[in-house]
């Protein structure tokens, strides 16, 4: 399963990225507006931290001008993925995107229908967004698995990318549906790392070696 990081914060970015995790990058209009900064020079900047692909979104609704911000997105950098939202504009956006070469991520997914049309419209990603659902009463982890089962059923080429991701049982849960990618908040990522045994077990080991009074930077040893 590949590992997105779903935020505009370059600093963060630049934190998750040299731990070699990030497989990828997410962002939307709302991560825009919480960073304060320009939307070309905010991409760019991720663009040129990692090497996967980095979702930047359209902001207009009608096909004429999705199509002239997604080609402007496009330009920035040759990892640029252009996100639309899954409506009927949008996937008229994604074929005319996809078909010139452009990698599309179709956002907004609710229903494996949904699901469907974009991937017959020629999607790289589609955005199934299971949190949300799961707020409503839903089953988020449901969807994922009637899109696996879809796609898989035709060889669809388009990638099931897990978003709206609120914790680590979510992305356990993807990956065993077989999930290709999961794009989680860097809380999400930084929560994956936790367990109690494992500081208990790391404390224990500190404790002991402080009781015989070695460094390893420090000793000569005897080895030749």
């Amino acid at each position: 399963m590949k590992f997105f990081i779903d935020t505009a914060d370059v600093a963060e970015i630049k934190d998750m990225a040299s731990t070699g995790l990030v497989d990828g990058v997410t962002t939307n209009p709302s991560l825009i507006a919480k960073s304060g900064r320009n939307i070309i020079d905010v991409i760019a900047e991720i663009c040129d931290l990692v090497d996967g692909p980095v979702s930047a979104e359209v902001a207009a609704t009608d096909f004429e001008t999705m199509i002239a911000e997604g080609r402007r997105l496009a330009k920035i950098a040759d990892n640029v993925t252009v996100k639309v939202p899954l409506t009927v504009d949008g996937l008229k956006t994604c074929k005319t995107l996809s078909d010139e070469g452009t990698g599309v991520n179709v956002t907004l997914c609710f229903s494996a229908t949904q699901a469907l049309l974009a991937a017959k419209a020629g999607a790289t990603f589609i955005s199934p967004f299971v949190g949300r659902l799961d707020d409503i009463g839903g089953v988020g982890m449901d969807l994922i698995a009637d899109i696996v089962q879809i796609y898989g059923n035709y060889d669809f080429p388009t990638e099931v990318l897990v978003a709206s991701v609120r914790g680590p049982q979510h992305v356990l849960e993807a990956a065993k549906i077989g999930a290709d990618v999961a794009t989680l908040p860097p809380a999400v990522i930084r929560a994956m790392y936790n367990h109690p045994l494992t500081d208990k077990g790391l404390q224990a080991f500190l404790d002991d070696w402080a009781a015989t009074g070695q460094s390893i930077l420090d000793s000569k040893g005897g080895a030749a």
